[in-house]
């Protein structure tokens, strides 16, 4: 059996890795998995592109994603098994197969099953007769998408949020002279609430304005003028772990959403030991809000945001005891290494099941 996993865009794993095992940086996780797995990692960076990718990609995609999985679909057989990282280039490289009659096992995380065009292309190309396991973040999209499609719920795997705490760990703080509020990311944040309700507060507040999958579409609510007491920036990735540990209290504000933004930051806190302030949203957030690991406030609610950041600031063995025991539940069950562990799991049973010409049941016309 062979592995194989597509990447959504490129990333240089390798130097990656070289940053990480010099304390620069996290490690990617992809690196730790394909190592571990023996898998090949492809990326859409050097495959020619035709009008046919271009067309392609008016479905879904970039035409480098279609022009990727053009090129693998004729190398693909049933002795491979591939692990797609978005639906975007998934999807491209099951409808391929489809077409060609070429049955991997396939694997395909899926972030937002919900979008409409998300929905008509799974119903539309049948893709729950080409991929064999989807892969979602919350227990609410395995739900949703096991009831879509009507699969059994073997075919959907629930993979654990995860950060790297050999970078990612508790530390010493720094000096300073008030207490510090920390914030951080692009996608559906809404910076404009966490100014209104710090801006009277007696603390700092700094900001990692910064996302990797930040694009034109990305939404995020900035303040028309920034308080005198908030801050944004870049920070690099040595400063952006000490902002983490210099916080008194992290916050995760967002927009509305149901695609669980956030949890990146959310996690990285967490694996810091800092108390995090987090908009409720559906799934892991909320879990953890409602086991006490995570303070919970309604999207867009200035006034309950301060209620909570203040609570925790005026009481820090409350703080301190949140903090912990989500600390706890980060070494449990979302390291890197749990996550590399469940995933070759997942795909080394996938690998191993005889592969039927469709696993997916009848769907209503």
């Amino acid at each position: 059996m062979m592995y194989h996993i597509l990447l959504s865009r490129d990333f240089d794993l390798e130097g990656i890795e070289r940053e990480a095992q010099a304390g620069k940086r996290p490690r990617h996780v992809i690196w730790n998995l394909s190592q571990t797995l023996g898998a090949t990692v492809h990326v859409p960076t050097n495959d020619p592109l035709t009008l046919f990718d271009w067309l392609c990609s008016k479905i879904i995609g970039q035409p480098e994603q279609w022009a990727l999985a053009r090129r693998l679909v004729s190398q693909l057989t049933e002795h491979d098994t591939v692990f797609c990282l978005g639906e975007d280039v998934g999807f491209a490289l099951a409808i391929l197969c489809k077409f060609k009659g070429k049955r991997p096992k396939l694997a395909v995380s899926v972030m937002a099953p919900y979008r409409r065009r998300v929905r008509r292309l799974l119903k539309f190309f049948r893709l729950g007769d080409q991929i064999d396991l989807f892969a979602v973040n919350t227990q609410i999209k395995a739900t949703y998408i096991r009831d879509y499609l009507q699969l059994s719920g073997e075919r959907i795997y629930q993979q654990p949020e995860q950060t790297d705490i050999r970078f990612f760990n508790p530390g010493a703080a720094q000096p300073k002279t008030r207490p510090l509020v920390v914030s951080a990311g692009l996608e559906q944040r809404d910076y404009q609430t966490l100014a209104a309700a710090t801006q009277a507060l007696d603390v700092d507040v700094k900001i990692c304005a910064v996302s990797p999958n930040a694009s034109a579409k990305t939404k995020v609510a900035f303040p028309k003028v920034m308080p005198d007491n908030m801050a944004s920036r870049h920070y690099d990735w040595s400063e952006f772990l000490q902002l983490y540990r210099d916080a008194d209290v992290v916050v995760v504000s967002l927009l509305w959403n149901n695609y669980s933004a956030g949890l990146t930051t959310l996690i990285e806190a967490m694996a810091c030991r800092r108390p995090v302030v987090m908009t409720r949203t559906p799934g892991l957030a909320d879990e953890l809000i409602n086991l006490g690991l995570v303070t919970g406030v309604e999207a867009g609610d200035a006034a309950g945001l301060q209620h909570a950041i203040t609570h925790l600031l005026e009481h820090p063995e409350v703080a301190a005891q949140q903090a912990e025991a989500a600390y706890a539940r980060i070494l449990s069950e979302h390291t890197s290494e749990y996550y590399v562990e469940s995933m070759i799991a997942q795909l080394q049973q996938l690998g191993n099941v005889p592969q039927p010409e469709s696993f997916a049941a009848p769907l209503p016309a």
